[in-house]
């Protein structure tokens, strides 16, 4: 079956330029939202750094104080000894006669001001362990008081967690903008010619209104065929079709295959002229437009 059609340029396009100011500011209010939220998440995160190096310093500072009152405690703990020492050696020597009371009672105060520094060296020790058992290593010791500290100094991660979640949150909110405004910008499917600008710049547009008048680049030929020969065919099928002038080769695509208006109808002889068959208008876009000018004929086989 073969059919004879005009090769005609493809559909009008309708486009237009929306001003996206409101677009625009609300795009620079998140971007400088999200900038005030990276300084503060550069802020926390500098805070968190800076009160980690001092929850260090603390603890070895703390270290060295239970090294130091150690010290301090043996020191006293020597002292006591040597004052129970000499206090029984002047006891002895008071029993026997060999020294005065005044000796004795010398010897009684100096032994109970040792026992005295000793019960006050240990509480100190005990201070600085706030608690918890001297095992001698001072580096393994988990002082309570250096615990809470760095605690408190890791929880300043959660507060920059929440922070990012924010910029997160933020960000996709640009993004949804950003998207919004290249939407503004309405775009022909494909290249064309224009043919007339309908609106004035700066008029109000309502939506389905025409702005610009387009001729696209993109080239079809409508065919009419019976139920019978468009039964078999789908849009999306390839169909060639060979130009009258040149008998070049055109390969096109069908991109509408629909029931036509009822002029096309093929009638007989039914009662009160109604059509025995229906015709279906079949819409082939070229491609390979490049080998043909709008207005040839062409002939499509099938």
């Amino acid at each position: 079956m073969g059919a004879r059609r005009k090769a005609i340029r493809a559909g009008i396009l309708f486009i237009a330029l929306l001003v996206p100011t409101d677009t625009n500011l609300a795009i620079e209010k998140l971007k400088a939202q999200i900038a005030q939220l990276d300084a503060q998440i550069n802020s926390t995160s500098g805070n968190m750094q800076t009160t980690l190096f001092k929850v260090t310093n603390d603890e070895q500072q703390s270290f060295r104080q239970i090294d130091s009152q150690r010290g301090a405690v043996s020191a006293a703990r020597a002292t006591l000894a040597n004052a129970e020492l000499d206090f029984k050696r002047k006891t002895e020597f008071f029993k026997e006669g060999a020294i005065a009371k005044s000796q004795l009672d010398d010897a009684t105060m100096t032994l109970n001001v040792a026992r005295a520094n000793v019960d006050t060296q240990q509480q100190l020790l005990d201070r600085l362990l706030a608690g918890i058992s001297d095992t001698g290593a001072t580096d393994s010791l988990n002082l309570p008081t250096i615990q809470q500290e760095r605690a408190s100094a890791e929880n300043i991660q959660n507060d920059i967690a929440a922070l990012i979640q924010q910029k997160k949150f933020l960000e996709v909110q640009l993004k949804e903008l950003e998207v919004a405004k290249s939407r503004l910008t309405l775009r022909a499917p494909e290249d064309g010619k224009i043919l007339s600008i309908l609106q004035k710049q700066g008029e109000m547009i309502s939506p389905n209104v025409p702005v610009i008048l387009l001729e696209s680049k993109r080239i079809y030929y409508d065919i009419y065929l019976s139920e019978e020969q468009a039964v078999n065919l789908r849009e999306g099928d390839e169909i060639f079709c060979r130009t009258v002038a040149g008998d070049k080769k055109v390969r096109g695509t069908i991109r509408l295959l629909t029931q036509a208006p009822g002029f096309a109808d093929l009638k007989q002889s039914r009662e009160k002229g109604r059509a025995d068959l229906s015709a279906f208008q079949v819409r082939v876009y070229l491609d390979e437009p490049e080998k043909i000018l709008a207005g040839q004929t062409v002939t499509v086989e099938f």
